[in-house]
């Protein structure tokens, strides 16, 4: 009986400490298992016509927020030169939100695909505002999969080309990966 109550009292006080957190320990993670990997590439968008790589999915409907208030589907060649010619070694896929009165601002959600050589079924995210009006700005890199497990980091970019039919956009990406 009273081996009954102490293992009684004991599930009842260990259960709930050892199953009911939301969090597991926190443990240091040895920083020498980390790598750096350091791309560039380019993105090349086309809007309107047969190849298009942007397709507007919503706009806003009121002439007060502008003609910029839109949401844009994006499915974009990645390749290893500016040209549009040169190799295709991925696709980005993604979302950019455009918002603003007077500049246009981007709200953009990307995700580089690669498909060619050693990185070929890894990609890389990044979620960040994104200025497009300037010609160099930043993005952050917020996650990954593949050889890019746990990523982060950060993408130069930089406008090579743009009219009102297509742009051509360096990529210059830092990642902090496993």
């Amino acid at each position: 009986m009273e081996r009954t109550m102490i293992l009684c009292w004991f599930l009842l006080l260990c259960i709930p400490m050892a199953y009911g957190g939301y969090y597991s320990k926190t443990e240091s993670l040895v920083s020498h298992l980390r790598k750096v990997t350091n791309l560039r590439f380019f993105f090349h968008g086309i809007l309107g016509g047969e190849n298009t790589t942007a397709v507007t999915v919503a706009s806003a409907n009121s002439s007060l927020l502008g003609p910029s208030n839109s949401i844009v589907v994006d499915h974009a060649p990645l390749t290893v030169g500016p040209e549009p010619t040169s190799k295709t070694i991925g696709n980005a896929q993604g979302l950019e939100v455009f918002a603003g009165r007077d500049t246009t601002t981007v709200v953009v959600y990307l995700d580089f695909g690669f498909t060619e050589g050693e990185l070929n079924g890894s990609s890389i995210s990044v979620f960040s505002r994104n200025p497009a009006t300037e010609t160099e700005r930043e993005l952050a890199v917020i996650g990954g999969r593949g050889k890019f497990k746990l990523a982060e980091g950060y993408a130069l970019l930089k406008t090579i080309f743009i009219s009102n039919t297509s742009l051509v956009v360096e990529y210059n990406v830092t990642v902090i990966h496993y």
